[in-house]
């Protein structure tokens, strides 16, 4: 898989103001070949099958948290557009390139997926909500009790949207807007926790609670011992 991050630099005097500073818009192209990073081990390992769909919107470091979380636990992580094309412009104009789109792939509908893990971002998870293909996948996985996971805005506005989290606890960004729907059903907010775990239904709540996201992801796919040796390579306290 490879994760492309195009950013666009313009130097001009509209540059966009961002907490007080003025903040030219800058551009930089990297290809970063995530699959090349597994050794011959991890790769023997990549048995669990991840899918992080994305759309115009999606919230950027979450999405690479997750990606590169759990490719380096050795999963073999699928990024899948619900845009027509595979090129995500992200909420923060960083274009992320998916593996393929679910226009143009309609075997990611077929596959069997150990988790489907959902970023947030507005309106990225908007669009995760409106994706058909998606909601089909979501359903099924759901159904059978495999894991379900999301962070920010699309616990509130994915998951909930779909039934997913009715009876169970959750978190997200801790905004009016996403709190308001979870507060539906009384005691299923938890908005002190990073991470909630209930049932194969995961939540957390925003950009810097990626990582740990990602890792209980990393322990729930492939146990505490793989989760804590990551935590000590990634310098993660």
């Amino acid at each position: 898989m490879k994760l492309l991050f195009l950013t666009t630099v313009m130097f001009s005097s509209s540059a966009r103001l961002v907490a007080g500073f003025r903040a030219p818009f800058f551009t930089t192209t990297t290809s970063v070949p995530l699959k090349g990073r597994l050794s011959t081990s991890a790769a023997a390992a990549a048995a669990k099958t991840v899918l992080v769909p994305i759309g115009h919107g999606s919230e950027e470091i979450e999405t690479t948290c997750i990606v590169d979380t759990l490719v380096r636990a050795g999963a073999e992580v699928t990024l899948a557009s619900v845009e027509p094309e595979a090129l995500c412009v992200m909420s923060r104009g960083v274009r992320i390139m998916a593996d393929a789109s679910f226009a143009d792939d309609p075997s990611l509908e077929m596959k069997s997926w150990d988790a489907i893990v959902c970023p947030g971002g507005m309106p990225g998870a908007e669009k995760l909500r409106d994706s058909d293909a998606l909601n089909r996948l979501l359903e099924k996985q759901n159904g059978e009790g495999k894991i379900v996971a999301a962070v920010c805005a699309a616990p509130a506005v994915v998951l909930e949207a779909k039934g997913i989290l009715r009876g169970k606890k959750a978190t997200c960004y801790p905004a009016l807007p996403f709190i308001s729907k979870l507060e539906l059903e009384e005691g299923r907010y938890t908005g002190d926790a990073d991470v909630v775990v209930d049932g194969h239904v995961v939540t957390s709540r925003g950009p810097g609670t990626s990582l740990k996201f990602a890792l209980k992801l990393v322990e729930l796919l492939f146990g505490e011992e793989k989760a804590e040796e990551l935590t000590q390579q990634m310098l993660v306290r």
